[in-house]
């Protein structure tokens, strides 16, 4: 689906990108995505949020291990949009709030 992202970038002013944290094998073709999402020039003033979902599973990483194996300090102080990140679990509910919460503060029409 990367490839036709760019498509529907026109017109956005917020993202959400979702990072399977327990599929360890894609995570650097997640970080290498979200890159190419922070880099588009029709995106350059919108918010993004980054949620690590699955946090409910025993098999992923913590927060802070995914944070530094995507290297977000980095992409933080780099990127020109502001980015919030979160740990969620879409199963459990977990992060909802916070998510609703970031909505809410970025979206108050």
């Amino acid at each position: 689906m990367g490839p036709i992202w760019p498509s529907y970038f026109r017109d956005c002013t917020s993202v959400i990108f979702m990072v399977d944290s327990a599929n360890i094998t894609q995570i650097s073709s997640s970080c290498i995505q979200l890159l190419f999402v922070l880099s588009a020039e029709s995106l350059r003033s919108a918010s993004v949020l980054v949620l690590f979902n699955k946090s409910d599973l025993q098999c992923t990483m913590s927060l802070e291990e995914m944070k530094s194996l995507f290297r977000m300090g980095d992409i933080i102080a780099s990127a020109p949009q502001s980015i919030t990140v979160l740990e969620i679990s879409a199963r459990s509910g977990e992060g909802l709030q916070e998510i609703i919460n970031w909505l809410d503060s970025n979206h108050p029409d």
